[in-house]
């Protein structure tokens, strides 16, 4: 199958071109530079030059695809409309290329939704669905209602944490980075909050599985972790780098985390049963506590400045 994959060079990205080269499958990424396009070549895919905002150039790449798997967002939480807004455009537009193919489309969502819609401590699953203003939740909504228009779309929610080497701008990398700064690696309240996570190739693998065989219409979760207690990963944190744990209040959240803030403190427990069972896909890496005492997060130059 020939993919065309957005968001190709990126920390996630970069694992699904792998997965889908080894797999025996053409892979064609979108680059908006000369070096992701290097990059993109050096892994044995093809480029195509464009961005999320250039839509004749995505439609272009998408109408002359087997299938397509968006995985682009702007992560610009100084303009995080605006991204919003791009990332709705180009599900749209990649929609309008595929219509009435039957080709495959995969969209990346997210679980944190789920937050703003369930009672406290409900487990989220893949029947549960949100409607705006929950954030990104139009792009989701978009995608599954292509499969009306002859699309085999299906939405790919991944947890806040999607955490491996490969991960070096990600959010455990933000809390380390926050931990070094503040001297101290908090987490709110009693820390009880939950967070999902799952391992870069596990997702990775999920999002072929997705292409090869999910049905039309599918909301699948890619979390291995059903739901890590935040004050374990800032204890395991604050371990690694020297620093004291200790709890702080909602209201100073937001001046320590910084954009974080509010995901610092949501509790998203999330099952991956039905993905699991529909699509025999088995997350087998380490969890995200296993992961981050495995200590990559402390070795880069990224984690440490």
């Amino acid at each position: 199958m020939r993919v065309f994959v957005t968001g190709a060079t990126g920390h996630i990205g970069s694992a699904v071109v792998s997965e889908l080269l080894d797999a025996g499958h053409q892979v064609v990424g979108l680059a908006r530079s000369d070096r992701s396009a290097a990059a993109l070549k050096a892994a044995g895919a093809e480029a195509h030059r464009g961005s999320l905002d250039d839509l004749d150039t995505l439609h272009e790449a998408a109408a002359t695809a087997d299938g397509v798997i968006h995985l682009a967002f702007k992560h610009d939480f100084s303009d995080y409309q605006g991204a919003v807004t791009a990332d709705l455009r180009a599900v749209q537009t990649i929609g309008a290329a595929l219509e009435g193919s039957g080709k495959p489309f995969v969209v990346t969502s997210g679980t944190l939704m789920l937050a703003f819609v369930l009672p406290p401590g409900q487990l989220g699953t893949e029947a549960d669905v949100a409607a705006p203003p929950v954030p990104r939740i139009e792009a989701e909504n978009t995608a599954i209602a292509l499969s009306e228009s002859g699309v085999r779309s299906s939405v790919v929610r991944l947890p806040p944490s999607v955490h491996s080497s490969l991960d070096l701008h990600g959010f455990v990398p933000r809390l380390i980075e926050t931990a070094r700064e503040k001297g101290v690696s908090a987490y709110i309240a009693d820390g009880a909050n939950r967070w999902p996570a799952v391992h870069t190739l596990d997702a990775a693998r999920l999002f072929r599985l997705a292409l090869e065989k999910a049905p039309a219409g599918t909301r699948l979760h890619g979390t291995a972790d059903e739901g890590v207690p935040f004050r374990d990963i800032a204890e395991t944190i604050g371990r690694h780098i020297g620093v004291p744990t200790a709890g702080i209040t909602r209201e100073e959240a937001d001046a320590h985390f910084g954009f974080l803030g509010t995901m610092a403190s949501l509790d998203n427990p999330t099952s991956s049963s039905r993905t699991q069972e529909l699509l025999a896909w088995r997350p087998e890496r380490p969890g995200l506590i296993a992961d981050i005492e495995a200590g990559h997060y402390f070795d880069t130059e990224d984690n440490a400045s």
